[in-house]
């Protein structure tokens, strides 16, 4: 099988970076194909502007969600974009790999995201109708593959239980799960994530690392998070709510799982 890891640390020997060749190594000792992108040794460019778009006039107006679907189709995305493309569509999984700052993923990784995963390819597929709202959340190009995250957080692991200060780790990081990989298609792993990255002990850095170890080996059999698809049933169309017979009594991100 084939995996994408996508890194994003500015420093070569942060627990980033480390982890990262955990799960690289791991994985190619099981016999899977590896490429890493790593956005600050290539220097990712982060926004979205005209420049991604070359066949825009200089008169036009920047409606990116249409400037972008149109690059796509057109084959005249910039080639760097068209290169992290073609990765995404070889690979059969995609690790997302980042240091948790300000409650979500660095801003390189986020413009990795919105520049990669084009309309056309991440989102605006398939048909709006009474039955189906688009081929999304659970559907779409990336559907069959599998994603993860692998998370360093500076805080301790009681500050993101359910009553800790920063919030329920799963909640912090739905966006990304839910909103970034399920959306498009993949099929989401639970995350991976060290706490207290800045005070990384030799000793639980290999306690960690085995249990990394343990989820690469298991990457392509592990169970993924039951979230609920779009066009499977539970969500009425087009309001795209929840029906009330489903997860009662729970609402807010806990009720898009089974």
């Amino acid at each position: 099988m084939k995996v994408l890891i996508v890194v994003a640390h500015p420093d070569q020997a942060s627990l980033t970076h480390s982890f990262t060749g955990v799960a690289n190594q791991q994985l190619q000792r099981d016999g899977h194909e590896v490429q890493v992108t790593d956005l600050y040794a290539m220097r990712w460019k982060s926004e979205i502007d005209r420049d991604d778009f070359p066949g825009l006039t200089e008169t036009e107006r920047l409606i990116v969600s249409a400037a972008s679907d149109r690059a796509f189709h057109a084959g005249s995305l910039t080639e760097d974009v068209k290169a992290e493309q073609a990765k995404l569509l070889w690979a059969d999984g995609l690790i997302l790999a980042f240091p948790l700052w300000w409650f979500t993923m660095p801003a390189i990784m986020k413009g990795w995201v919105e520049r990669t995963l084009s309309h056309g390819l991440g989102y605006g597929l398939g048909a709006y109708n009474d039955t189906h709202w688009g081929d999304r959340y659970g559907e779409g190009a990336m559907a069959g593959k599998r994603g993860m995250l692998l998370v360093m957080l500076g805080g301790a692991q009681p500050h993101y239980d359910r009553r800790g200060i920063n919030g329920p780790i799963d909640d912090i990081l739905f966006p990304i799960t839910h909103g970034v990989l399920f959306y498009p298609g993949f099929n989401v792993l639970p995350s991976f994530v060290s706490y207290r990255a800045d005070r990384m002990t030799p000793e639980r850095f290999e306690n960690e690392g085995e249990h990394l170890r343990e989820r690469m080996r298991n990457f392509f059999t592990a169970e993924p998070i039951p979230y609920r698809m779009q066009n499977g049933g539970d969500y009425l169309i087009p309001s795209l709510q929840l029906r009330a017979e489903l997860s009662p009594g729970i609402d807010g991100f806990a009720a898009h799982s089974r």
